[in-house]
């Protein structure tokens, strides 16, 4: 599949499509390439897995925070998820069926991760690094301490995900990522069916958790 014009295609890694066990999209963070995330994927260690990462323009995926309104990211959610669709494609391409394919990304590309396994169900599991759902709408627009001065959002989301596993990791003071969106996200996976896994760091940070490279490794271990 053909890259969206004036962005560059996705990179490759790992094991062919054609023979690989599962395929592993991943997505990078603000100012992160394609090539810097692929590295967590060959770091796994998990040889038969087919890694695929798109580049986001300028390294955003957004220009802002992703707690934003609605109006203001819907434009970037929708390129971002054009590129995840054409990241996926590839492995589907080479002989890899979409529920063969897990979705894991770091801080924008977490919750961009997120937001994609919630809105288009069917893949193998989904891991948001540091990450929290976008949301569908905007829930008033009362500014929110505890969501770093943002209003709410609503997270409601139509689709069922059968027991696929969900990831997602965020540190107790994360200065991106706002603890009770994180929690939020989490009880909202649940409650479509997701075998959701939970992970918060004591303290102060925003980056990829330990917890987290061990969560990728137990579930696509088991895939």
């Amino acid at each position: 599949m053909m890259a969206t014009p004036g962005t560059a295609p996705p990179i490759h890694g790992g094991a062919p499509a054609g023979s690989a066990r599962m395929g592993l999209v991943l997505l990078h963070g603000r100012g992160g390439s394609a090539g810097d995330i692929l590295e967590l994927g060959t770091a796994l260690g998990l040889p038969d897995i087919a890694l695929v990462a798109p580049q986001a323009p300028r390294h955003s995926w957004w220009p802002t925070s992703f707690l934003a309104p609605t109006a203001q990211m819907a434009p970037f959610i929708e390129r971002g998820i054009d590129a995840v669709d054409g990241a996926i494609a590839t492995l589907e391409d080479g002989g890899l069926p979409r529920d063969r394919i897990a979705l894991a990304g770091f801080s924008q590309g977490g919750c961009l991760a997120l937001e994609y396994a919630a809105r288009r169900p069917g893949l193998a599991a989904a891991f948001g690094l540091s990450a929290g759902l976008i949301g569908t709408a905007d829930a008033g627009d009362t500014p929110d301490a505890a969501l770093y001065g943002f209003p709410p959002k609503v997270l409601d989301y139509a689709g069922r995900l059968g027991g696929m596993p969900v990831v997602i990791t965020v540190h107790e003071q994360d200065p991106h990522i706002p603890l009770p969106r994180a929690r939020d996200s989490a009880r909202t996976f649940a409650a479509m069916g997701a075998d959701v896994t939970f992970d918060v760091t004591p303290g102060a940070g925003h980056g990829i958790t330990d917890a987290g490279v061990a969560a990728l490794r137990s579930v696509l271990n088991v895939g």
